[in-house]
């Protein structure tokens, strides 16, 4: 997974362009729809040679809690010295807060994060190995991780949020995760 979500420095060199309202080429790319975040890695897999994919929501939730059970990576509360929250008025740089004890920076505001899956109202038939529940009906897509403008609890490792994935908003970004080589376990 990676350690921060995907910078507007990086989604210029990739794509050409930078559709970020607050600008930063070390702030997350944000204003990015799901379409816009599986063209990315599709053309990231194409110019490395590797594989990358957004995470599914198992493997982003597994990422944030970083061997916790507490609401976040950090304890039962979140302070203005461990994330971007609250209306600060716009993103920040990636990094600038502290990592979580899996060295994955951000994973509480900032950006809300795209994951893989289709939104569902409960886990109920969800798969039990990790992998994305996806059902290709134009449902809404998942975002996890909260962001800039909202309050601590939304920004919780469990909570989570759903958006048509043709909308562009500024509080919405994404990382991405490498996945194994065909062939390689």
């Amino acid at each position: 997974m990676g350690k921060y979500p995907i910078t507007q420095g990086q989604y210029q060199a990739v794509m050409g362009n930078n559709p970020s309202h607050f600008k930063g080429d070390n702030r997350p790319v944000e204003k990015v729809s799901w379409d816009d975040a599986i063209a990315f890695c599709q053309k990231l897999s194409q110019l490395t040679g590797a594989q990358y994919s957004l995470p599914s929501e198992s493997q982003w939730e597994y990422g944030c809690r970083a061997g916790t059970t507490t609401s976040f990576s950090f304890g039962d509360t979140l302070t203005a010295n461990q994330a971007t929250f609250s209306g600060k008025g716009q993103t920040t740089d990636v990094g600038t807060f502290p990592a979580n004890a899996f060295g994955l920076y951000d994973m509480h505001g900032n950006v809300w994060e795209w994951c893989l899956d289709t939104w569902h109202d409960n886990y109920n038939g969800a798969p039990t190995d990790g992998s994305a529940w996806i059902e290709n009906d134009n449902r809404s897509q998942l975002l996890r991780g909260g962001s800039w403008d909202l309050n601590p609890v939304n920004c919780r490792s469990s909570y989570r949020y759903r958006s048509a994935r043709v909308y562009r908003y500024y509080y919405c970004g994404f990382r991405v995760v490498s996945l194994p080589s065909p062939g390689f376990p």
